[in-house]
């Protein structure tokens, strides 16, 4: 695992194995602990930042770089 600190200032550790596929670029997952107790959310490997957002359909896009991935779940009414 790879540490990286957030806008904060905190540590988060990124996971180099468990993540998703993106557009411009997979999405790793970040820990708030090393021993990946806690999970702190997305890092996107196109752009390195953790300014990522999650909708409840399970559609990640970074703010940063647009990088994205498509909506996990679907509603048929939208179609």
């Amino acid at each position: 695992m790879q540490s990286r600190s957030t806008s904060a200032g905190d540590t988060v550790y990124i996971s180099e194995t468990d993540g998703d596929k993106g557009s411009k670029g997979p999405f790793l997952v970040a820990y708030e602990t090393a021993d990946t107790e806690r999970r702190y959310g997305w890092f996107c490997t196109n752009c390195e930042s953790l300014d990522i957002a999650m909708d409840a359909m399970g559609r990640i896009k970074c703010n940063q770089c647009g990088n994205f991935r498509k909506p996990t779940e679907w509603d048929a009414a939208h179609e």
